[in-house]
């Protein structure tokens, strides 16, 4: 079965941070291209983050830039979505993406709260 779980989310103080995770089975992660987005209430989802297969090409969203990080562990078919300085804008569901299926998460909730 084809599936993404994330996990990490929670409750942080503005300018705190946060590690989400996702982790993948029932294809060749190491061959997939991983994205992350987030949808914030009553908006519509956005583009976060990419990472290319191998971990080396990544690309991120203007608003994240510089604070969020991607990376991806093959060995344990998960990638990671580090988040620094966070604000209240941050606040939103996230959710992993697996392009070459147009498979989603279920999502994981952050919450910025000053």
């Amino acid at each position: 079965q084809v599936r993404l779980v994330e996990s990490g989310g929670g409750l942080v103080q503005l300018g705190g941070s946060l590690k989400l995770s996702c982790t993948a089975s029932g294809f060749s992660f190491s061959n997939s291209v991983m994205k992350w987005y987030r949808q914030a209430p009553g908006k519509e989802r956005e583009y976060v983050a990419l990472i290319g297969a191998a971990g080396v090409a990544t690309n991120y969203a203007d608003s994240v830039k510089g604070r969020f990080t991607i990376s991806r562990d093959n060995a344990k078919n998960t990638v990671y979505l580090e988040m620094n300085s966070l604000k209240r804008e941050d606040t939103a569901v996230y959710y992993c993406y697996l392009q070459s299926r147009g498979l989603w998460g279920q999502g994981t909730q952050v919450t910025v709260s000053s």
